[in-house]
């Protein structure tokens, strides 16, 4: 058996189907915890808005769910692997195991196993729903949780310049000439950055060149007034390919979207290292699943009675929740170019990979 990186069929299923259960439940209970908090801080600025109601906050659910369900799932598989092999441990059934031949690493095979089925469908649900739920709910809350266009391609939050100049844009839809944005600030500056006039509208569309603001009210500083402009046209450097790339949204595009949106700003000579970081993490991300059952197998090992094993526990906890600190704080130095981004996407995995791997072998093999 010891050549065998796997155990014997029913036991692989045994353990793979209790893994399985607990990382389900694990999910659920900090997924409905997460989400009954954030709905206490949610659900006033939802109500607030005229015509909103009960559909509306059941939407912000349907919206929201998505994100904390990508976020806490490798958090998820980390405590259902202590909750599990803590239940092994008290039952003796990881003596028994190790008793009759099996070593340290077959016995955390099944939950390698079931925890890359994890980072697999993580994957394809990141890719599928969460990219999408994520774009529409930025551009909800970009609209302050009232009506958004219907258009696809929605971009919320929009910060572009011009020179000195600096145009805002609660959303933006539609892709080239196409493009309209919604609820537009345009902010005049001089070169040393002293704000002299504010324009809104509500609307602005391509001009070719600049973008013409639709029926606009201008604050004039110096004076301390406003004044209707009508419709005038401003931003004139600013070109459909430079709004299409300052638009990027990493957390709103797909793998491969990405990778074709890092392309386009290299061509450009545009920095890519935020993009990058996030790229390389959409795969590290998910895969982090497959290191907490290694990660969380100090507490799988030692006599129950011995007393150690709550401090067993807690060890292992330690050591995942840590990982994700690592990690955060990875990406934040590889988004600004302190890491190169494929370091700071894979160093945490492959640091904590050989901690792991090294308290099992020193201690269980």
């Amino acid at each position: 058996m010891q050549l065998d990186f796997f155990p014997s069929r029913s036991i692989t299923l045994y353990l793979a189907r209790l893994f399985a259960a607990r990382i389900a439940a694990m999910l659920a209970i900090l997924v409905l915890v997460l989400m009954m908090l954030d709905l206490l801080g949610k659900s006033g600025d939802i109500l607030a808005v005229p015509g909103n109601g009960q559909a509306e906050v059941w939407r912000y659910v349907s919206l929201r769910l998505p994100q904390l369900v990508a976020t806490f799932l490798p958090y998820s598989v980390l405590l259902a692997t202590v909750i599990a092999l803590l239940g092994l441990n008290q039952n003796s059934e990881i003596v028994a195991m190790k008793a009759s031949g099996m070593s340290a690493h077959q016995v955390l095979a099944p939950l390698f196993l079931t925890a890359a089925v994890v980072a697999m469908a993580s994957f394809a649900f990141n890719e599928r729903i969460v990219t999408r739920a994520t774009a529409t709910l930025k551009a909800w809350e970009g609209a302050e949780f009232g009506s958004i266009p219907q258009e696809e391609q929605v971009r919320s939050n929009v910060y572009l310049t011009d020179g000195s100049n600096v145009l805002t844009a609660a959303a933006m839809t539609g892709s080239g000439t196409a493009i309209v944005m919604h609820d537009v600030t345009f902010y005049n500056r001089t070169a040393e950055g002293t704000l002299t006039r504010q324009i809104r509208s509500d609307r602005a569309t391509w001009a070719n060149p600049g973008w013409r603001l639709d029926e606009g009210t201008a604050f004039d500083v110096a004076a301390a007034r406003n004044a209707n402009t009508g419709d005038m046209v401003v931003g004139k450097g600013l070109t459909i390919e430079q709004i299409e790339l300052d638009s990027v949204d990493p957390e709103a595009q797909g793998f491969f979207e990405l990778y074709r949106s890092i392309k386009a700003y290299e061509r450009v000579g545009r920095r890519t290292s935020e993009l990058e970081a996030a790229w390389w993490h959409k795969i590290a991300g998910p895969l982090s699943a497959v290191l907490m059952p290694l990660l969380g197998a100090v507490a799988a090992f030692g006599l129950a009675r011995s007393g150690q094993l709550f401090i067993r526990a807690i060890i292992a906890m330690a050591l995942g929740f840590a990982y994700f600190v690592v990690d955060n704080a990875a990406l934040a130095m590889g988004s600004f170019g302190g890491y190169p981004p494929l370091l700071a996407a894979w160093a945490p995995f492959v640091l904590f990979f050989l901690i792991g791997e090294t308290v099992l072998v020193r201690t269980e093999e």
